[in-house]
Parts: C-alpha cells; structure tokens; sequence
C-alpha cells in the first residue's frame, strides 16, 4: 500500500472546465457536492483506501521560529495558504494507477448547476524513506 496526499486548491491550479466560485453556489449546490465527497469517503473506507480527509478554513497564517526565548512572527492574519489550499484527502492505495482513477472520480465532484467541476487535484505521494545522502 502506498500513501497519497489529495490537494484540493482555491486557486494556483490550472483552471476548471466549471470555474464557478463556491461562495457564488446556491445552497443545495453545496449540500450536493459535500454529499459527493462524502460518499466518496464513505466508499474508501469500506474498501480500506481512506485515511483521512479535511476542509481547511480559510482563516490562518504563516509562523515562523524567531531565535531563542522570541516569540514566533507571523505575517499577520491573511497567509496566502488559505488562498490556495481548500482541503485535502488523504489515500492508502495498492498502486499508482489506482491514486490516479480515485483523483479522477474525486475531481468529478458536482458544483455550479450540478456539474463536475474536473477540478485539478494536486496527488502527491507520501515520502517512504529518507533520501540517501551520499558525500
């Protein structure tokens, strides 16, 4: 089994075939594609694929380590990572191509009028080891 990071963006990614923002969707708009992910969830998790899944808030900030006994700085409360990344999924697969078919199906959720929005995913492969380091 390998491990899979799903990344769902605001933006940054290449642009959908249904580019309509969510904060412009109607209410059962939303509720159809939170069904959507759910049950795609659901469904991983009875075949044994799911590991974890989050919608991020769009609140937060970059932090950073400052030196010893100083307070973290931060950038203040708008960090561009909440202008990215919506959410995240999180998949234990027995291949490559089966990370692939399920960030297919996933991009398919239903947005604007009901249709997939072929969002892009960004699939990410969990690192299994370290890197060798050779001198």
């Amino acid at each position: 089994m390998a491990k899979y990071l799903l990344l769902e963006h605001y933006r940054g990614a290449p642009v959908p075939a249904n580019d309509v923002p969510m904060d412009q969707w109607t209410p059962e708009e939303i509720s159809a594609h939170v069904k959507y992910m759910q049950d795609f969830a659901d469904r991983l998790e009875g075949t044994g694929e799911f590991v974890d899944a989050q919608a991020l808030d769009p609140e937060g900030m970059w932090v950073r380590y400052d030196g010893e006994g100083r307070p973290p700085v931060t950038d203040g409360p708008f960090a561009e990572t909440k202008d990215l990344i919506a959410g995240w999924m999180v998949i234990d697969v027995d291949s490559h191509e089966r990370a692939l078919e399920l960030a297919g199906e996933l991009s398919a959720a239903p947005g604007a009028g009901g249709r997939p929005i072929h969002e892009w995913l960004e699939l990410c492969p969990f690192l299994t080891a370290p890197p060798t380091v050779t001198e």
